[in-house]
């Protein structure tokens, strides 16, 4: 009985969509997907952040399409990155003139792999359908999925009054928050629904509805799960900086991918400046890897310390083998195939320490305060060396090194 609860729900079965060469909804794997913050008119800076996030394990990249010159970048970025082997699925996000760039761009509208539209400001008045229909028609005619992208900052006011109007008639009314969250989930389908209308196959339609609040997040991506079969991208979007937007990003897809809600997911964390923007992509793949739904990179297992650990050397030991297992695992997915299962534990001291090692593929138990100094490394459940001196940390990685070689080189 507490398997079963433990245990994620089955996946929502979705349509599935073709994105490039990546599969969306269906039977496929959750996908990673990040999004760009370089002026995309600069080719070359574009070019080197798209590879960075793939390299990081990026699967889809989203681009910033708000101008000609963005959008007559990006054939160019499109074919340098597939000079260099990268054939990463570029979507472009359109906002407001994306009709026209997508019309007086020929070249953008055929290299991207996908576009995102916005109902909410794709067009205002009687010019919304309209515009919204070229895009759609323009999709249609270069055989590209669209993802309608509901964003709570940028909803549909139109529709937002009416539901609001129609709420104060009723005895009962709603909260605003809950119209809202049905204002939400009725774009969405609303504008699916209009695309089909104009000819867009329901396996070329991706939707999402983006908000900032965790509760919210669930509130409406559990309505759109319970009224469509539509692929479904999840994300929180203004999440925020730090340890808040990872936790608030973790917080809210976790309930919904546990409950089976979500086909592709992007964690928008606010980067450091000067940051790294593929922490994004490091972030996702963690939340699926923890929750068990894919593995991208192996586990390194260590005790977080106490009075008992007062040396740093675990610390050190286990950021080190971490960083250098992601660090390699590009290379490593093809030439050690299945590398990305292996579990090491480095442990501090001897409480847990040589239990932990055991469960582990391999692990090392480091002597803790006022313990003995030596350190008991275990492989496949068995001790197999004890290394002492000031060569601990480099042996023990050696000793790494060596495993992932003997079990996954064979393969």
């Amino acid at each position: 009985m507490t398997e079963s609860l433990s245990a994620p729900r089955p996946r929502k079965q979705t349509v599935a969509v073709s994105v490039g060469t990546v599969s969306v909804g269906g039977a496929a794997p959750i996908v990673v997907q990040s999004m760009t913050n370089t002026d995309t008119a600069d080719i070359g800076a574009t070019v080197e952040q798209v590879a960075a996030l793939h390299r990081a394990g990026s699967e889809l990249v989203r681009i910033t399409v708000d101008r000609d010159e963005s959008a007559a970048a990006v054939p160019h970025i499109r074919d340098r990155l597939a000079a260099r082997g990268i054939d990463v699925p570029l979507i472009g996000d359109f906002h407001y003139i994306g009709h026209t760039l997508l019309a007086d761009h020929p070249g953008c509208a055929e290299a991207l792999a996908k576009y995102r539209i916005n109902p909410g400001n794709v067009g205002f008045g009687d010019k919304k359908d309209r515009q919204f229909t070229q895009i759609v028609e323009t999709a249609i005619r270069h055989d590209k999925p669209v993802r309608i992208g509901v964003n709570w900052g940028s909803l549909d006011q139109s529709l937002l009054t009416r539901l609001m109007d129609g709420n104060k008639r009723q005895g009962s009314p709603l909260s605003a928050r809950q119209v809202m969250r049905e204002a939400i989930i009725q774009s969405a389908l609303l504008s699916a629904a209009l695309a089909e209308e104009i000819g867009l196959a329901r396996s070329k339609i991706i939707l999402s509805a983006k908000v900032s609040q965790v509760q919210d997040l669930i509130a409406v991506y559990s309505g759109l799960a319970e009224r469509s079969d539509h692929a479904l991208h999840l994300g929180l979007t203004e999440a925020g900086m730090g340890s808040k937007g990872i936790v608030a990003s973790s917080a809210a897809m976790g309930i919904l991918l546990q409950q089976g809600i979500g086909d592709t997911i992007r964690v928008s964390l606010t980067p450091e400046p000067g940051g790294d923007r593929t922490r994004e992509v490091q972030v996702a793949q963690e939340l699926l890897q923890t929750m068990g739904f894919r593995t991208f990179v192996p586990v390194v297992a260590a005790c977080p310390g106490c009075g008992r650990t007062t040396s740093t050397v675990f610390q050190e030991l286990a950021q080190k083998i971490e960083a250098d297992l992601r660090k390699n695992m590009p290379e490593w997915r093809s030439k050690y195939p299945g590398v990305e299962s292996l579990n090491v534990a480095v442990m501090g001291c001897i409480v847990n320490g040589p239990g932990e090692s055991k469960h582990a593929d391999i692990g090392i138990s480091l002597p803790g305060t006022g313990e003995q100094p030596s350190a008991p490394v275990f492989i496949d459940g068995r001790k197999a060396a004890t290394l002492r001196g000031a060569n601990i940390a480099a042996d023990f990685e050696a000793m790494v090194r060596t495993y992932i070689e003997n079990r996954f080189g064979a393969a």
